[in-house]
């Protein structure tokens, strides 16, 4: 489709297709990545609390109150932080703010498929860099391309899989004139993060959510920790867009659920729990499943084609996540959800596939 009145560029865009978000109910929704255990209960009150006449100011457009209750969550300087309207915010005003030099920036080829949007969006030069065949990231493959960054999610989406923060660390070391951002929206669910490593590398940059682990992904927040000169020249290319990304409610509730932190902390176990349920469950149907430190889980059968029992489980209201990208057609991705949703999917599975186990 072509438009006389867009502008030229929007010919060629091709967007981000997020996941289904349907519109019936009574369905068990594994295909999005959110919190199977919710929002804590002070963020409910705290949002109660705050509809009020205050509603009629402009918010804070710094977001002080959360920046400095992420500053102390981290053992960092509120000019560490920015914070911004959901992680997919931050990462495309970090791109645009950071990686777009005539180099190019190098990132996997399977990971979030945001990447390359951000960069046909922004006409960033990119190279994408394979993964091994066990879906591994590799660093040293990334040493050998001469490049103006890399981004990686850590644990990589939709994969699961964990890179260990030391070879992150070795890799920042090497390359100190390339940006690296990490992009951890699900490290919470098994990982180690690297924010500890932003004040001894001026080039790193870490990227976080508030969708998976505190459960608001209905209010959209994210936020980035980096040395205080990076994160100033993101600020410069949100101010140039938009002054207030965070609305008052927003900042409220995550605010709310960093000082509430352990509720977060005690259903990240939770699902932690179910997913070595739910993948020892898949193993005995037959399933290959990757070791996720995420709150999904990344499978296939030998015998069973991906789009077939994405198709099928429909049929019985449950959602699971199938991409069409050749090297992973038959793969699935399937959030961890609560105990009975993930005793349903089994059942569901058994029904559709009666494997002998």
């Amino acid at each position: 489709m072509n438009n006389p009145y867009w502008s030229p560029f929007v010919n060629d865009i091709v967007p981000y297709t997020p996941g289904e978000q349907p519109k019936v109910t009574n369905l068990i929704k594994l295909n999005t990545n959110e919190n199977a255990y919710g929002v804590s209960p002070k963020v409910l009150q705290a949002l109660k609390d705050a509809v009020n006449d205050h509603l009629k100011l402009y918010p804070d457009p710094t977001s002080q109150q959360l920046c400095s209750e992420l500053a102390k969550l981290h053992s960092v300087n509120t000019n560490n932080i920015f914070v911004g309207n959901g992680s997919d915010e931050v990462l495309g005003f970090a791109f645009f703010a950071l990686l777009k030099h005539e180099k190019p920036i190098l990132f996997p080829d399977i990971t979030y498929s945001f990447y390359p949007v951000y960069c046909n969006l922004f006409n960033i030069n990119y190279k994408i860099i394979p993964l091994t065949d066990d879906f591994e990231i590799n660093l040293a493959d990334y040493e050998k391309e001469d490049c103006a960054g890399i981004v990686i999610t850590n644990p990589n989406a939709p994969t699961g899989l964990l890179l260990n923060p030391q070879l992150i660390k070795k890799y920042l070391i090497k390359h100190p004139q390339q940006v690296v951002i990490v992009d951890e929206a699900y490290i919470d669910f098994g990982g180690e993060s690297v924010v500890t490593l932003i004040n001894q590398f001026p080039n790193l940059l870490v990227v976080r959510t508030f969708s998976k682990f505190y459960g608001l992904a209905g209010l959209r927040v994210g936020y980035a920790v980096g040395n205080a000169e990076l994160i100033e020249g993101i600020r410069r290319v949100k101010d140039s867009f938009n002054s207030y990304p965070l609305d008052r409610l927003a900042q409220i509730a995550a605010t709310t659920a960093v000082q509430d932190i352990q509720w977060s902390i005690n259903n990240a176990d939770r699902i932690i729990e179910n997913r070595d349920y739910l993948t020892k469950s898949l193993q005995n149907f037959g399933f290959k499943v990757l070791d996720s430190k995420s709150n999904f889980l990344f499978v296939s059968h030998p015998q069973i084609a991906g789009d077939e029992l994405a198709s099928k489980l429909r049929e019985k209201n449950i959602l699971i996540r199938h991409f069409s990208t050749a090297r992973i057609k038959e793969w699935l991705r399937i959030t961890v959800g609560n105990e009975e949703e993930c005793n349903k999917l089994i059942q569901a599975i058994g029904s559709i596939y009666p494997i002998d186990k």
